[in-house]
């Protein structure tokens, strides 16, 4: 299966989440994909340049920079049941303590709370300490909790970080939330499982796709293009399961996508790459012409996979009869 193969049309799903975004006036968002919380606040001039995500849906995370690339921000959003209910201030000592036992060049400046009208309080903390470059970082961190989630969010810097900047950064905390209430959604879901995806965390991925399509079947009749995000997340959920190595959940998956929508092209092509795991060339050929026959009815902004540089057909280059077939669907796409 090609491994990295996203259709553009997730963006129908992204579209209204802030994770990743460029517009500085936008907030970040992130959420658990299986548990109440969602941590916010707005950045203007940062943008994200990499995110997290662990396995079994404990913990999300992203690493951002304002555009001079002189301040850095990391935001995590994590699960800290051995601690429940945790505060705030439980929450940066539980995180803080193991740091500073496993690196003794770190030196607590100050730290605080902020009370909230409404949410939990901020736990703050700045500090210092020595990189693994030998040089000095410096740290201004807040830390807000409650139930057994914790927020943590940390501007970092390796030169000192001067007033007009930490005017700045008490302006972002001072937006800086946690909505202990927030329920899921669909969006939040399939971001979570997108990160595991491109970590190349097939195997944890997958379920969390299925749990996406499971919140889809909640949309409202007429929201936004159902049929292709389920599609785009039936796609994923499939080849996460059979990268992972379980064909037969994969395979079972698509054959139910075609039962409810046969013109799609890549169900097809993906129970294409199911036979040639297990080695049944025949089903792979059959599926492959359905595949190609079927093309018309890809998705906006999405085209057929070349089968030839496919790792599920590789392994099959010298069976003449079948590479000559697959060689006539590249030349022919």
């Amino acid at each position: 299966m090609v491994k990295l193969r996203l259709v553009l049309a997730a963006a129908l799903i992204l579209s209204t989440s802030a994770f990743g975004q460029d517009t500085p006036d936008e907030p970040f968002n992130l959420a658990l994909p299986e548990h109440k919380g969602q941590l916010q606040w707005s950045a203007p001039g940062f943008t994200v340049i990499q995110s997290s995500a662990k396995p079994g849906g404990s913990e999300i995370g992203i690493r951002g920079k304002d555009k001079a690339g002189r301040i850095f921000f990391l935001g995590f959003l994590f699960l800290f049941p051995e601690q429940a209910p945790i505060t705030s201030t439980k929450c940066r000592a539980g995180v803080l303590d193991p740091e500073k036992k496993d690196n003794p060049t770190l030196k607590v400046l100050t730290v605080s709370e902020d009370a909230r009208g409404s949410g939990p309080p901020l736990a703050l903390a700045s500090y210092t300490a020595q990189g693994g470059n030998g040089k000095t970082a410096y740290m201004i961190r807040g830390f807000l909790a409650g139930g057994d989630v914790c927020g943590d969010l940390e501007f970092y810097s390796d030169s000192p970080i001067g007033a007009d900047d930490s005017v700045r950064i008490n302006q972002i905390l001072a937006g800086y939330r946690l909505d202990e209430g927030y329920v899921p959604r669909l969006k939040d879901i399939f971001v979570y499982a997108q990160i595991l995806y491109n970590s190349h965390m097939f195997k944890a991925a997958a379920p969390i796709f299925e749990l996406a399509l499971a919140k889809l079947r909640e949309q409202p009749k007429g929201q936004g293009d159902v049929q292709t995000m389920r599609r785009v997340l039936t796609d994923q959920a499939g080849m996460a399961y059979g990268i992972s190595g379980d064909i037969p959940k994969a395979r079972a998956i698509f054959e139910k996508a075609i039962l409810d929508d046969p013109d799609y092209p890549l169900y097809y092509y993906n129970l294409a790459c199911a036979d040639a795991e297990e080695k049944n060339l025949a089903g792979a050929r059959s599926h492959l012409q359905m595949a190609f026959s079927k093309k018309a009815n890809t998705l906006p902004g999405e085209s057929m996979p070349d089968p030839t540089k496919d790792d599920s057909f590789l392994p099959y280059r010298n069976n003449k009869g079948f590479w000559t077939f697959v060689e006539s669907l590249r030349n022919n796409p």
